[in-house]
């Protein structure tokens, strides 16, 4: 077989550059993310003098072929200038140490924290003794008391006994890195408090972002005033975003029925919501001859959809996904004014590429990765389909009746198959029965939540809202009740362990090559994504697994990972498990073993491995234990040994953050925390502040 030359590749692609724009932006800030250095001022000088060369040689170019390639690295440099540039845009003070004492801060967020606690993000901070140039722009405090709770209203300044410390690193190497989150959240410090809060000055809502944030919060507490219970709190998420009453069980239910999308305010709401709009608006003056004759009713339509779309994005808070939606639904109805096809791949890749050029950081969040593959993959199937004579017979022939369900099953199983695996790595499950879970509730959310929601809104200033919210307050017991039922379906939830960090940048360049590439190359695409399942099923779990502590440890021990804690340190012992696919609670993985204790030894086969952990070990029961194992950890003793054991001091584990160790070939082979994230912005705290 021939191959193509490169030219005459480069030529099939007339027409869809456009569409991997976003493409070798996201190449780009990917690399910036995935190197383990902070480049330095000089380096960024020379590599923005560079990027300004590539764009103007591009442009004298005379060959086609040539020039293409010196814009695709142009634009791939452009986005990792972009990373860098965004990083130092939102720098901010980080906490350099743990923190005991006073905490006063404006409540600007209010949310529910893991253990299901009301938690609050304060801003313009007072920190006792902590100079305003230490002291962090946001910080976020669960409130572990429920006294004062009913001071918690948006603007309001509010005191408190906190404890807080830096965002911590991985939980383990290679794992969501909470500090990088927390960076571009700028938020400096983390924490709780189990004292009452006390009110320092009323409610005082002096900027646009407050008191957007106060009328969410008095829409969602209207919506639960008229809806009861989660019904109400799952309505009022819908509407404004906020979750802040939902409950973690049924947040269980949602995910394992693979629902949990119809929570986060995205692509469907926005849809439905600007789809009901524009149908009511067009079709409601097309029943009124002299406006229908006289006027454009499709592009007043277009026009009245987009500034609700707009209202929607504003009190819905402007997630990621949020933004998004609007900004495809922004195209398609501009599209609409235009006279142009409105739902287009090069719609997508503007949404995408106008977030990642003002948000980089979104490329590595699960909403905006699962968001764009969705619809992504439904925008190029229904391209596809509609070239097609079965589909065409479906849309304008003796089956036109079933359209409607058809799109709803090929809608519901392409976006649950481009999701699965962003899903399953993320959350490391995917849930077997989603298609049906799907298919018996997306239909409710069109055809009653969101339609109902909208005539709410429109009859609450008259008063007259109570029976719409009746109807809306239906269809969503409804969808909680597929939820649960699926959710308790035998098998409903596979667990799969967690893969490398290359599995998904293959996966998503697999399927974006396969899906915009015209051509046998598109081939290459499948191949990529075959070789990223493969290395998926081929990556095994580390043998040992050291919170940055050192409080907590898990050693697989007859292929299952045993704790030696039962409590404590929740959060590390609920993601190591979950990243191996072992779901199940902490205190059951701790009695896998029943040889743990803080001073102990574990034989795992290929060595022997140390744990002490008391504050009042001697130095000669250390040097006791080194020549006995193989691997000593003792988190409260600071000095290293010199013995012939690999020791894990205090020391080692304060600068390398958590620890992962696998044996193979008789070999202990050690990976750290911040051997993979390297020193960058968000992680250098400890070389920059003390106390």
């Amino acid at each position: 077989m021939r191959i193509p030359s490169l030219t005459i590749s480069l030529e099939a692609q007339r027409g869809r550059l456009l569409l991997w724009l976003p493409v070798c932006l996201s190449l780009g800030i990917g690399f910036y993310f995935l190197i383990d250095f902070e480049p330095m001022a000089g380096l960024v000088q020379i590599l923005c003098a560079v990027n300004a060369m590539l764009f103007v040689l591009a442009f004298i170019e005379r060959s086609r072929t040539s020039a293409i390639l010196l814009r695709v690295s142009a634009i791939i440099l452009m986005g990792f200038l972009l990373a860098v540039f965004r990083s130092h845009i939102v720098a901010e003070p980080v906490l350099g140490w743990r923190y005991y004492g006073p905490v006063e801060g404006v409540i600007v967020g209010i949310d529910r924290s893991n253990a299901n606690r009301p938690r609050l993000t304060l801003t313009d901070l007072d920190l006792g003794k902590i100079s305003k140039s230490r002291t962090p722009a946001f910080i976020r405090v669960s409130l572990h008391s429920d006294i004062g709770l009913d001071y918690l209203r948006p603007g309001a300044r509010v005191r408190t006994i906190g404890n807080i410390a830096p965002p911590t690193g991985p939980v383990e190497p290679g794992g969501f890195d909470f500090q990088q989150y927390a960076w571009f959240k700028r938020l400096g410090a983390v924490g709780y408090s189990r004292e009452p809060v006390e009110l320092v000055v009323g409610s005082k809502l002096n900027s646009y972002t407050l008191r957007l944030f106060d009328l969410r919060m008095r829409i969602a507490a209207h919506v639960r005033g008229q809806i009861d219970g989660q019904t109400g709190a799952f309505a009022a998420a819908i509407v404004t975003g906020d979750r802040s009453a939902i409950d973690p069980a049924m947040l269980d239910d949602l995910r394992a029925s693979n629902l949990a999308h119809l929570l986060a305010i995205s692509g469907l709401h926005m849809g439905l919501l600007v789809g009901f709009i524009f149908g009511f608006v067009r079709y409601g003056f097309a029943l009124v001859p002299i406006i229908a004759l006289h006027y454009p009713t499709k592009k007043i339509g277009a026009v009245l959809a987009l500034i609700a779309g707009f209202a929607y994005l504003q009190i819905s808070g402007a997630a990621v996904a949020t933004e998004r939606a609007f900004i495809m639904v922004g195209v398609m109805l501009v599209g609409v004014l235009l006279d142009r096809p409105a739902i287009t791949l090069r719609a997508v890749a503007m949404a995408a590429t106008v977030l990642l050029i003002f948000r980089p950081e979104s490329l590595l969040q699960a909403g905006f990765q699962m968001s764009f593959a969705a619809t992504t993959a439904l925008v190029a199937s229904f391209e596809f389909l509609k070239y097609q004579r079965h589909w065409q017979a479906i849309q304008f022939g003796t089956g036109r009746i079933f359209q409607p369900f058809v799109a709803l099953f090929i809608s519901s199983f392409i976006a649950g198959a481009a999701t699965a695996p962003f899903a399953a790595f993320h959350f490391n499950q995917f849930s077997q029965f989603g298609l049906i879970a799907n298919l018996g509730s997306v239909p409710v959310m069109g055809l009653l939540v969101m339609p109902s929601a909208v005539v709410a809104g429109l009859l609450t200033p008259f008063g007259l809202e109570n029976l719409p919210f009746w109807v809306m307050g239906q269809g969503v017991e409804w969808i909680l009740g597929v939820a649960h039922f699926v959710a308790g379906l035998d098998g409903s939830v596979r667990y799969v362990p967690k893969g490398s960090n290359y599995v998904l940048p293959l996966v998503a360049f697999g399927a974006v090559l396969f899906i915009l590439w015209r051509g046998a190359g598109r081939l290459l695409g499948t191949v990529l994504c075959m070789i990223a399942f493969g290395i998926w099923v081929g990556t095994s779990r580390p043998d040992v697994l050291i919170s940055d502590t050192g409080r907590l440890l898990g050693v697989v021990l007859n292929q299952k990972r045993a704790l030696n804690r039962e409590r404590g340190n929740g959060f590390s012992a609920r993601v190591w498990l979950e990243n191996d696919g072992d779901k199940i609670e902490q205190i059951l993985a701790a009695d896998r073993y029943a040889g743990f204790s803080d001073a102990m030894v574990i034989d795992v086969g290929t060595a022997k491995i140390g744990y002490l952990w008391s504050k009042k070990t001697q130095l000669s029961e250390l040097e006791t234990y080194c020549r006995n194992t193989d691997i000593l950890i003792s988190p409260n003793w600071k000095q290293d040994l010199s013995g012939d054991c690999i020791h894990i001091s205090q020391f080692y584990l304060r600068y390398n953050g958590s620890v992962a160790i696998t044996f193979k070939d008789g070999q202990a082979k050690i990976k750290t925390a911040r051997q993979v994230t390297g020193a960058r912005l968000w992680n250098s705290w400890w070389l920059r502040a003390k106390p």
